[in-house]
C-alpha cells in the first residue's frame, strides 16, 4: 500500500493594482476638468491727493481705471491691449449714446499721461463730456 501525498498547490496571492490606479486617473481627469480657473484682472491703484470731495450715483458711472503700468479697466474688465480702438469698442458696450452717465476715470500717481490722454480722446471722440476723476481725500 503506497500513499501518495500530494502537496496542495499553492494559489499566488497577489493584489492586482490595475483597477486602483485607473480610478485614481479617473478622478484626477474628473478634478481637472470642473475646476474653474480664475485670474486676478483687478489693477492696483494709488490714487493722487485732494482736499475736496464730490459723489457720483453709482448707476449713471462708467469706471476707467488706469494702472501705473498704463493697463486699462472698464468697469472691472481689464482690456486685452490700451488702444484707442480697443477702448472704443469697450466703452461701446457700456455708455449708452445720448446719455448723461459720467465716466469716472481712476488713475495711479504714477499713470503715463498718454494713457490718460488716450481714455479722455476716446470718450470725448464718443460725444460724452461728462467725465470726473476719481482721487483720495487728503487727510490733514
Amino acid at each position: 500500500m503506497s500513499l501518495n501525498f500530494r502537496r496542495a498547490q499553492e494559489d499566488d496571492v497577489s493584489i492586482n493594482l490595475t483597477p486602483l490606479i485607473d480610478v485614481v486617473f479617473l478622478l484626477l481627469i474628473f478634478f481637472m476638468v470642473t475646476t474653474t480657473f480664475t485670474r486676478e484682472t483687478q489693477l492696483e491703484v494709488e490714487l493722487p491727493q485732494v482736499q475736496s470731495e464730490q459723489a457720483v450715483t453709482d448707476n449713471f458711472r462708467v469706471d476707467v481705471v488706469i494702472d501705473a503700468s498704463g493697463n486699462i479697466e472698464i468697469n472691472g474688465e481689464m482690456l486685452i491691449n490700451s488702444q484707442a480702438d480697443t477702448l472704443r469698442r469697450a466703452l461701446d458696450t457700456v455708455l449708452d449714446a445720448g446719455s448723461q452717465q459720467v465716466v469716472v476715470i481712476t488713475t495711479d500717481r504714477q499713470t503715463p499721461s498718454q494713457a490718460l490722454l488716450t481714455v479722455m480722446d476716446v470718450v470725448g471722440r464718443m460725444g460724452h463730456s461728462r467725465i470726473a476723476f476719481a482721487a483720495q481725500i487728503d487727510a490733514d
